[in-house]
């Protein structure tokens, strides 16, 4: 098995300058860094990021942890900061987290045992308290999902406003009587919470009450919208309009209506959010917020390597805007 000695003989350079090149060392000429190259891959030598590890080195990894690969939306983010990264010559390990707190916190020690560099973490399922202590082991920014009181960088969008919008625009249309689907409805804290404070804030200025019975909670999937779409079937008193989670959600709603006679939107409207490619793929096209996805992975990533690069991080919290992109499902 060739070593880095073999390498350095090679390339007639010193051990020194292969592990910099290695390492991945910004202040190495590029002809040296492409002989040191050029004999890595002559000989077949793969550095040991294990033993890297152990000298403190940097691994050029960044961990991204999601809640589901399988929801489109992730796994258009993971694109985006994958591309992100690969720019700025990290790469990217993805973590599956199914919304539980042991595999997170699972995923939260490949940081404090040096497998990452730092974490973009896209979800969470552990208090602020739990998962703060990891951050000296390494940066962690908050994508997407986020705890007002934290202190990690942030990228976000304005939740509150996006509910606001799309519900406001089931009112335009006329409608008094509008369902909510929701991730969590006693959040604290986050996306969840600020969603719900936009659905509520709606409904008041319009002078509208809450009816409890229209409200579906932890509701992520399509599946669970064709059991929400099946619920509202068994209704007396139904909704006229829904305000889904996500188009995920609401594709499922509309695929059950319409196999039960239900017409969209003539008689239920249906609200998405996210603005992922099944919105325009679905009859009748959905009506949804657009998230702007990339802007959220490059700027995640460019908040990570900043802070990695920092000895001091500084927290900052940067929001991105929010779009409605009025289809015909309203």
């Amino acid at each position: 098995m060739p070593t880095i000695s073999d390498v350095a003989k090679l390339s007639g350079l010193s051990k020194a300058t292969v592990s910099r090149v290695i390492n991945n060392h910004p202040y190495i000429a590029k002809e040296k860094r492409e002989r040191v190259e050029q004999a890595m891959k002559e000989l077949g030598y793969v550095p040991n990021p294990s033993a890297r590890r152990l000298r403190g080195s940097t691994t050029s990894t960044i961990g991204v942890i999601v809640p589901r690969i399988v929801n489109p939306f992730f796994s258009y983010l993971v694109n985006s900061i994958e591309q992100a990264a690969y720019k700025n010559n990290y790469q990217v390990l993805m973590f599956q987290s199914n919304e539980k707190k042991d595999k997170e916190l699972y995923f939260l020690n490949l940081l404090k045992n040096r497998q990452v560099d730092g974490l973009i973490m896209t979800a969470i399922e552990n208090d602020w308290e739990v998962i703060e202590p990891y951050t000296k082991f390494g940066p962690i920014v908050l994508c997407n999902e986020y705890l007002t009181h934290s202190n990690a960088p942030i990228v976000r969008l304005d939740q509150s406003k996006a509910a606001y919008i799309g519900t406001k625009h089931l009112i335009d249309k006329g409608h008094t009587k509008i369902g909510y689907c929701t991730g969590g409805l006693f959040a604290e804290d986050g996306k969840d919470k600020d969603r719900n404070n936009g659905y509520q804030h709606a409904l008041s200025e319009a002078g509208l009450s809450i009816h409890t019975n229209w409200i579906f909670i932890n509701k992520h999937t399509i599946d669970d919208g064709r059991k929400v779409m099946k619920q509202l079937l068994e209704m007396a008193d139904r909704p006229t309009a829904i305000f889904t989670g996500s188009d995920e959600i609401a594709a499922g709603v509309i695929m059950e209506a319409k196999e039960n006679g239900v017409r969209v939107p003539e008689d239920l409207a249906v609200m998405g959010f996210d603005d992922q490619p099944v919105a325009e793929m679905l009859e009748p096209k959905l009506t949804t917020i657009r998230q702007p996805v990339d802007e959220l992975g490059e700027k995640s990533v460019a908040q990570l390597i900043a802070a990695m690069n920092s000895k001091e991080t500084v927290p900052e919290n940067i929001e991105l805007p929010v779009e409605l992109l009025v289809r015909k499902s309203t």
